[in-house]
């Protein structure tokens, strides 16, 4: 699918590396962030991670913080795409670049990380190698004492979202103060291992922006990869800071790729089985959308989807796990997404 991984680039790190320590790179995707980028550098500069290389990927940013940034943090590299390619493919052209370390850190330039982020994550990927992918504790940007989320929730009718979305933290530390299995983690705040990566070939272009992660999760999970949160990793996130939440942008991307991602990484049996809570999943969002005075987008969004239906069917991921392994990881039950969303704790990876 993508054939990114053989580029070559500048193989200089950005920090001074212990002998056997393992190597990450830290990828920060920009695209017209402002001082949010400059403000997220400076977090990143205070990792107390020794073998860490940051490589900003900017899409063509026209806000001058790209150059702002260039001149504040020369420590760290930079690359100009020279359009906005959006987030999946700037990912991968940064996970190509970074042949030279072992995990791949995505950070969005809207998630300010505490300086034993990287340190936390990769205590848990050295310790507990069973887990290829982990992910964050969210907290909010405005107010740390709620949640943002917890790592992502996947349903089997194809609905995805932030797991304790919204929620006190000290309504549920008790269950999350502790490492624990999750679908996968929001890329906002990721870390990845690189051959991992490679063997599912990165990111899915096509996606441009918005579900890219959940896809990529889920292409993990069928090759049999495993995925942790881990609740010491903390970062504030403003959250489509950039994009603007339920923007026509984002329901458009959210809602198309959220069609790909089932019809191509669902099981035959399992999407057999679910097709019809995914059909349901299908009207009551056009309907919801329609009501809200989104009808054209979301029906723009969905035609689209069916569109490209062919080219994504012909991509079907082979499972390596029994269905029975992935429904351990996934969630279940016709209500529970519309159940989540009314008590508020549900925000949707669109």
């Amino acid at each position: 699918m993508n054939e990114q991984f053989r580029v070559e680039g500048d193989q200089e790190g950005n920090g001074h590396s212990d002998v056997g320590t393992p190597r990450v790179a830290l990828l920060i995707v920009n695209y017209n962030a402002g001082a949010m980028l400059l403000e997220c550098l400076a977090h990143v500069k205070q990792q107390t991670w020794s073998a860490l290389r940051v490589i900003v990927l900017d899409n063509d940013s026209q806000d001058g913080s790209l150059e702002l940034a260039e001149v504040q943090f020369p420590c760290f590299e930079y690359v100009r795409l020279g359009y906005n390619s959006g987030f999946a493919v700037a990912n991968n052209r940064g996970i190509a670049l970074a042949d030279d370390c072992d995990w791949i850190a995505c950070l969005n330039p809207d998630a300010f990380p505490e300086p034993e982020w990287v340190a936390a994550l990769m205590e848990v990927g050295a310790r507990q190698p069973e887990y290829a992918f982990l992910g964050s504790l969210m907290v909010s940007a405005d107010n740390p004492a709620v949640l943002d989320g917890t790592g992502d929730v996947y349903h089997v009718s194809g609905a995805a979202w932030r797991q304790n979305f919204h929620t006190p933290w000290t309504s549920v530390q008790y269950a999350w103060s502790h490492v624990r299995e999750i679908f996968g983690p929001c890329a906002a705040a990721a870390l990845y291992r690189r051959d991992a990566l490679v063997a599912v070939g990165g990111f899915d272009e096509r996606f441009f922006c918005y579900f890219e992660d959940v896809d990529l999760a889920f292409r993990l999970r069928l090759k049999g990869y495993r995925s942790a949160y881990v609740p010491t990793a903390r970062v504030r996130h403003k959250g489509s800071a950039i994009t603007g939440y339920q923007s026509d942008f984002t329901i458009y991307h959210g809602y198309r790729n959220l069609e790909w991602t089932f019809f191509k990484n669902m099981p035959g049996l399992l999407l057999l089985l679910y097709l019809p809570q995914h059909l349901l999943l299908f009207m009551v969002s056009i309907a919801v959308y329609a009501w809200r005075g989104k009808g054209r987008v979301i029906l723009k969004a969905k035609r689209d989807a069916l569109f490209g239906l062919t080219a994504i069917w012909r991509d079907r991921t082979r499972s390596h796990v029994r269905a029975t392994t992935l429904l351990r990881v996934m969630r279940r039950g016709v209500l529970a997404p519309y159940a989540d969303r009314w008590r508020g704790s549900y925000r949707d990876r669109t």
